[in-house]
């Protein structure tokens, strides 16, 4: 049995038909930059809500470094870990969200290694929105990160004498240095193959950056020739004003040299990345 063939009068009908349903509805306009950021944003804190074990990073790797580094050389570095405590807690803070800035490069080279940021190229959407969204969904753990060190510093014996809007004034300059730094991590992303490569890499920077410098002590107990890599570290200069901005010392010139080290930073590594990213096949 053959099923008949439609009529040229009966074709007309259906194009019609189908003509008018889909002229019916109006078609979604363009997004604009800034949704479609924050839309990539929200993804990067789903993947945590379906993979809760990435939080490990943000809760106690924060805490077990605080905890480590305050009882193993508190009493020893300052004769009671109480003062010690107050020199340290700003430092700690600035090595703990430096050091996961480095998961950045690690997701989106996880990604790119599935294919999945080449669907995300081929939408008709704002190109950097991908990368942009997926740092500032970066920005909530690091916020989480500072929230538990700080939490943490409080209740061991932290007193910052700047109270309460001096700690929230050094976590937002925190924050915007670990936004631009997640820049360069992102380029290390595109750049190497493998995550285990991007960990790598970035371990081999950042041991350097948060440990020759003046985090756990003060650079005039140092050799000359290891002041001067201190003194110019930009962590030695974020660290010395998030000090300065929680005991209420700060000056304009340290905020200036860490607002520097971010332009810098994103000047530099923003355009690499986003030149890597188209080039990225």
């Amino acid at each position: 049995m053959t099923t008949p063939t439609p009529t040229t009068p009966e074709l007309t009908a259906v194009d019609d038909t189908l003509r008018t349903v889909l002229s019916s509805g109006s078609r979604p306009g363009r997004q604009d930059a800034l949704s479609t950021s924050l839309t990539f944003a929200w993804r990067a804190l789903l993947k945590i809500k379906h993979v809760p074990e990435q939080l490990f990073d943000v809760t106690a790797f924060p805490l077990m470094l605080t905890l480590m580094f305050t009882y193993l050389f508190g009493g020893a570095l300052a004769g009671s870990t109480q003062e010690y405590l107050q020199f340290f807690l700003p430092g700690i803070l600035v090595q703990t969200v430096a050091m996961i800035t480095m998961y950045t490069g690690l997701a989106l080279n996880t990604d790119i290694s599935k294919g999945v940021f080449d669907r995300f190229r081929s939408l008709p959407i704002w190109r950097p929105s991908a990368l942009v969204g997926a740092l500032l969904g970066d920005v909530v753990r690091y916020t989480l990160a500072a929230t538990m060190v700080i939490v943490l510093g409080v209740v061991l014996g932290f007193r910052p004498g700047a109270g309460v809007g001096g700690v929230l004034l050094a976590v937002l300059l925190l924050l915007v240095f670990s936004f631009s730094l997640a820049w360069a991590w992102a380029a290390v992303g595109l750049i190497v193959r493998t995550p285990n490569a991007v960990m790598g890499v970035s371990m081999m920077v950042l041991f350097p950056l948060t440990f020759a410098s003046n985090i756990f002590v003060d650079p005039e107990t140092m050799p000359g020739w290891l002041q001067a890599f201190v003194n110019v570290n930009p962590i030695s200069h974020l660290v010395t004003a998030a000090r300065g901005l929680m005991h209420g010392t700060v000056t304009t010139a340290q905020v200036g040299w860490v607002l520097l080290a971010c332009a810098v930073l994103v000047v530099v590594f923003a355009p690499l990345t986003m030149r890597l990213y188209r080039r990225k096949s």
